[in-house]
């Protein structure tokens, strides 16, 4: 889908793709992770974002995201699960697209959207670049897998270049004697909940928009969807009964904190499951999206090396987010605070709601520019541009104005920087200083005119 960005311009995202230029020159190779890469035409990452890969916040116990794989995992444990915590971030495109089924043009391939180390290495953007591998070598029924991914974003309080999903998978084989007995009794042992489910699709879960494969029989889609949804409805009944547990110890008496969850199932598209869907909670008034899921596409377990009689099933969900929920955080930044301050107030196993500790005042910038015809300027390239010399004093970028002359044809755009310290005040000559170097480097990479 095209942003409106895009549509006023004429510009989709495979020409915008043609027009990517290097932010900052590369070094001949990048050493990660012990290894060296020699850099290409299609190097785009910047050694800030090489930086976040050490952080591997997943795995600290005293971190929000890393208590909330905890909680997740020790209630899966004994489950029929394995659980994968230690892949590093980067992986090749055969990882992250082939195996996958992505096609060549698919959007995530391009650089507008992807960190490359080169043409062949990536740092991936989900957790499925390491799906196969955990299908081919996981000696457990399923699996779980947590981990960083990275992703050129738009810029606010809710997104971030690297953030943290967790991805689990199940299977099951067709030549099991009496399959259809194992996975009722596999359903049977779900712990039960007593969350509220609206699921207009449980009986009859796939239809001519969401098909079903036809190498599975009608009911063995409807027996393994019911165990995908009975794990997801438990995984999310878990997580946010503890929301309410840590808004009740911090003070809060919302109504909604003495109601029963409340989810309901949508139907959705995936290019790796059919039939698929995504579960929804109504919390604090409105539906939250929380993950997406779905039975695996048989072509999928076929690259893994898989045998053709597997089938099951597999869900995404981003930790960030619900994390964000959990313990009451108001900006995707402070996750990556180094801040005392911040850090302190976490502690492995306790689900503790965030305390401010200040509020700095925010210093709001725009840069307006002409766009020079030849140099088509993407969102996501700004993105970078602000974010290469901002770094985590931005907290939004918005698009606030774009419009064509009518008289000369000349295209122009107006962007809305929000500069705002979580851990200081700033002054503005620094926020001066670094307005004119993103306003320097967008004239320098793509020749705009700045008004």
């Amino acid at each position: 889908m095209l942003t409106q960005s895009q549509r006023v311009f004429g510009l989709t995202r495979r020409t915008a793709f043609n027009f990517v230029r290097h932010v900052s020159k590369y070094p001949p190779t990048i050493d990660l992770d012990g290894k060296l890469y020699k850099t290409d035409e299609w190097t785009n990452v910047p050694p800030q974002i090489l930086s976040l890969t050490e952080r591997q916040l997943h795995q600290d116990p005293n971190h929000p995201i890393g208590i909330l794989r905890d909680l997740i995992e020790k209630n899966f444990r004994g489950l029929g699960y394995t659980f994968y915590n230690n892949f590093r971030p980067t992986v090749t495109t055969f990882q992250n697209f082939d195996v996958l089924g992505f096609p060549q043009d698919h959007p995530g391939r391009s650089k507008l959207d992807t960190y490359y180390l080169n043409k062949e290495h990536l740092l991936r953007t989900h957790t499925s670049a390491h799906e196969h591998e955990c299908f081919q070598e996981c000696e457990t029924p399923g699996y779980f897998i947590t981990a960083d991914v990275y992703r050129r974003d738009e810029i606010d309080r809710t997104h971030y270049p690297a953030f943290h999903q967790m991805e689990g998978a199940r299977l099951w084989s067709k030549n099991t004697k009496d399959l259809e007995k194992q996975l009722e009794n596999d359903i049977a042992a779900i712990p039960p909940t007593e969350i509220i489910v609206e699921d207009p699709f449980r009986d009859a879960p796939f239809n001519v928009e969401n098909p079903k494969q036809t190498y599975m029989s009608d009911n063995e889609v409807r027996l393994i969807s019911t165990h995908l949804k009975k794990t997801l409805e438990y995984l999310v009944n878990l997580v946010f009964e503890e929301a309410k547990k840590s808004a009740i110890k911090a003070g809060s008496t919302e109504e909604y904190l003495n109601e029963p969850l409340k989810v309901r199932w949508v139907e959705a598209y995936f290019p790796w499951t059919s039939p698929s869907w995504e579960i929804e909670v109504w919390w604090k008034g409105e539906w939250l999206e929380c993950c997406g899921c779905g039975l695996v596409q048989q072509q999928v377990l076929l690259n893994s090396g898989l045998p053709e009689d597997r089938l099951g099933w597999a869900f995404g969900i981003g930790l960030d987010r619900i994390a964000m929920l959990l313990f009451g955080i108001p900006d995707i930044r402070l996750f990556w605070s180094r801040d005392e301050r911040f850090g302190k107030q976490f502690l492995e196993g306790q689900i503790s709601t965030f305390q401010p500790f200040s509020k700095y005042p925010g210093v709001r910038r725009d840069v307006s520019y002409w766009v020079n015809g030849d140099n088509a300027l993407h969102t996501n390239d700004l993105m970078e541009i602000v974010r290469a010399h901002g770094g985590d004093l931005i907290e939004s970028v918005v698009l606030k104005d774009e419009f064509e002359h009518p008289k000369t044809g000349k295209k122009s755009q107006c962007y809305s920087i929000h500069y705002q310290s979580m851990e200081r005040t700033l002054t503005n000559a620094e926020i001066n200083k670094i307005h004119s170097n993103v306003e320097g480097d967008l004239v320098n990479t793509f020749q705009v005119e700045i008004r």
